[in-house]
């Protein structure tokens, strides 16, 4: 992952960036709910330039979900 992302992730869910880890997922802590959910798919979308369909948001529940949607809609991660 990225340094870009990792830091992507660190702030939509506000928590260090070495809490961002391949086994991070939706809900599995407390900093990812619903609400931060969105603001991680709104600064996907603003740090990488894209626009992510909704079915694609709901499938990027995870680390590795993201990077493969991420990668779907061309971006180097």
């Amino acid at each position: 992952m990225s340094p870009k992302l990792q830091e992507v992730f660190a702030t939509a869910l506000a928590i260090p960036s070495d809490q961002i880890t391949a086994d991070l997922a939706y809900q599995s802590i407390p900093e990812w709910d619903s609400m931060s959910h969105m603001i991680l798919i709104a600064e996907l979308e603003s740090s990488y330039a894209i626009a992510i369909e909704t079915e694609d948001l709901l499938e990027m529940n995870s680390v590795p979900n993201v990077i493969s949607g991420l990668l779907k809609y061309g971006v180097e991660v």
